[in-house]
């Protein structure tokens, strides 16, 4: 556990949080400035900083915790349904990696992305794209 580590102090109980949920494997806590009110972070316990970095063991736990969010976000709030991400490394404000699960509403006002998105130039440069990718993934599973 890095000693500057936001989210460990909260796992440690030496930072106040709204908790949500606890598994052996995953908490889940409120979000301290929420998109909308219910904006709810999901975290492995063990400290990791990005999603490359969480083990296989942990990745169906943690999920499975954000899914039991998402859900709760319908059930409990009443919420229309609910927008999930995760940032790594670029806009990922602390490093520790964490999902965020935010209630939506339809009218609310939150557009998709938060950003600009952009058509592929053609269907080549898409297909060059999905291959890089595919390529990546296969040398990743050989290691």
């Amino acid at each position: 556990m890095p000693a500057a580590c936001v989210f460990c102090a909260v796992l440690g109980g030496e930072r106040p949080a709204a908790l949500v949920l606890g598994t052996p494997d995953v908490v889940a806590f409120l979000d301290h400035r929420p998109l909308f009110p219910g904006h709810t972070l999901v975290v492995p316990r063990a400290h990791h900083e990005t999603l490359a970095d969480l083990p296989s063991a942990l990745v169906g736990p943690l999920f499975a915790q954000v899914r039991a969010v998402a859900a709760a976000m319908e059930d409990g709030l009443g919420a229309d349904g609910s927008f999930v991400a995760l940032n790594n490394k670029v806009s990922q404000s602390v490093p520790h990696l964490h999902a965020h699960v935010v209630p939506r509403h339809r009218g609310d006002g939150l557009r998709g992305f938060f950003w600009p998105r952009h058509r592929y130039a053609s269907d080549d440069e898409m297909a060059g794209m999905a291959a890089r990718l595919r390529d990546a993934i296969a040398r990743a599973g050989d290691r």
